[in-house]
């Protein structure tokens, strides 16, 4: 199980009923664009070169790319459907995809292992990563864990009032200092204060200026040298945290941050908002980076697990 993550107050059949329900609604937008263009494709027991080369064309339309959209076309040629049954062909779609994405499902536990556990949350600014960390605060100390939250984003003044907002509904201890303020120094006095307090989990935020590699990844390095002082294992997790609705910008942006740091773990943010969930397939095909979370909603339960599976389903719009 993955701490914080579950409403203890639910029991595990009505938590898991409410995920998928939230998961479909959310991926709404996405399964609705990817079934307008696929449904014409699966009129033939059997699909031809035309009709395969069309589903792949509506595979890559969705932002799944063109390797992921190839490799799931290639293996339903020579399948055979039923007329008489239409959800074959979508049940046998939504297998294919899983496939792609079931190397990449990994939960994070921040329950075991070192304590506390320092997990760094980066990403480009308006990609949701400040919303993100409030959110797994909120469901960390819901589910008992003792949390401190690190404002480290000084460069915007938003961003500290955001995660203070989140500090204080979800009953986190909060560590911040002035806008321009230095981060590492935010950082190293979250993960201090962590210590000497018992607990269980410090969540740093961080700044998202990409447009001047150079600056992030000095300052990057710098929190790293800063909390390493402190417990030479931290960062224990670095969260990416990516905005669905660029689409397959969110590849490049990837790619960007592998170059300025180690990245252990993905988050999907605003699935509900875009017609480009596909997006996640193609991070799934080109990087072999674990996905832990996607964001399908404004609440902090809307913060889910991601399990290859349902979201392969609710993706093609299978209920």
């Amino acid at each position: 199980m993955i701490w914080g993550l579950f409403d203890k107050k639910k029991s595990a059949p009505q938590a898991a009923e409410a995920e998928r329900k939230g998961l479909f609604d959310g991926l709404r937008k996405s399964s609705s664009k990817l079934a307008e263009s696929f449904t014409a494709v699966f009129t033939k027991d059997k699909l031809d070169a035309a009709a395969l080369q069309d589903l792949e064309d509506a595979l890559i339309a969705s932002d799944m790319g063109a390797p992921a959209a190839q490799r799931i076309a290639n293996a339903l040629t020579d399948r055979r459907f039923s007329r008489d049954n239409p959800n074959e062909a979508r049940e046998a779609l939504a297998a294919e995809v899983a496939a792609v994405l079931k190397p990449r499902e990994a939960h994070l536990d921040l329950h075991n292992g070192p304590k506390p556990r320092v997990v760094l949350v980066i990403g480009v600014n308006g990609s949701g990563k400040t919303t993100t960390l409030g959110k797994m605060s909120k469901l960390l100390t819901d589910a008992g864990a003792k949390v401190v939250i690190g404002a480290a984003d000084t460069f915007r003044a938003a961003a500290i009032e955001q995660l203070h907002v989140w500090a204080d509904r979800s009953g986190a201890a909060f560590v911040a200092s002035a806008q321009g303020a230095d981060a590492a120094g935010v950082a190293y006095e979250t993960v201090a204060r962590a210590k000497a307090e018992n607990a269980d989990v410090a969540l740093i935020d961080t700044a998202g200026r990409l447009q001047n590699k150079t600056e992030l990844m000095a300052e990057l390095a710098k929190i790293v040298r800063v909390v390493r002082k402190i417990d030479e294992d931290a960062p224990h997790e670095t969260l990416l945290v990516l905005d669905a609705t660029v689409g397959q910008n969110a590849l490049s942006q990837v790619e960007s941050f592998r170059s300025v740091t180690d990245i252990t773990g993905l988050v999907m943010t605003k699935l509900d908002g875009t017609a480009k969930g596909g997006v996640l397939v193609a991070l799934a095909q080109r990087h072999a980076i674990p996905i832990h979370f996607i964001g399908v909603g404004e609440k902090a339960e809307d913060l889910q697990p991601f399990n290859a599976e349902s979201f392969a389903r609710a993706l093609v719009g299978i209920d």
